[in-house]
């Protein structure tokens, strides 16, 4: 029981890292536009608080919920049931899961090109990057809790739902930001 709790702290911690970080690599791409002088005052500052966030906080809860949870597994028998039909509903969690992880990497490489002054993306693009976390954190958690009781068409379709809502909401959001 402790050591569920444990895992969910983790899971939350690093989720604030996921969905803080892309916030901030778009503000340091942002500040490319800025003066000089502002400019690099703004990078030391957005770099300070991404590697504080990256290293103290971001990797270590991605590497604490990724040792407990299969523990947990093992722990309560659920190696056993990925492999029932009643268990299919935590084979398509651990999949998203597994995005997840390669998301969190994704996120790693863009942190490394950012600390090296290298500024692939858009600031709208890493806004759209920004609320893949999003729907993964959805996803995760309607799996977790639903489980088997919600239709696998159906939780699909929400899920693209929710994407196309995201999606729109971000284009509105920089047709608002033009205006100003």
């Amino acid at each position: 029981m402790y050591l569920k709790a444990i895992h969910i702290i983790f899971i939350v911690t690093w989720f604030a890292g996921l969905f803080y970080m892309p916030r901030l690599f778009i503000y340091n791409t942002e500040a490319e536009q800025k003066p000089k002088e502002e400019r690099l005052i703004l990078h030391a500052q957005f770099e300070l608080m991404m590697r504080r966030l990256w290293y103290g906080i971001t990797i270590p809860s991605g590497l604490v919920t990724l040792i407990i949870g299969p523990v947990l597994m093992f722990q309560e028998g659920w190696d056993k049931l990925v492999l029932t039909d009643a268990g299919r509903w935590l084979f398509i969690k651990l999949i998203f899961v597994l995005l997840l992880y390669i998301y969190f990497y994704s996120l790693h490489r863009i942190f490394l090109q950012q600390m090296a002054g290298i500024y692939k993306y858009s600031s709208q693009q890493l806004r759209i990057w920004n609320e893949v976390s999003t729907v993964f954190l959805i996803a995760i958690t309607m799996l977790a809790v639903v489980k088997q009781s919600i239709s696998l068409v159906w939780g699909l379709v929400g899920l693209l739902l929710l994407i196309i809502l995201l999606m729109i909401a971000i284009n509105i959001y920089k047709k608002i930001r033009l205006r100003k």
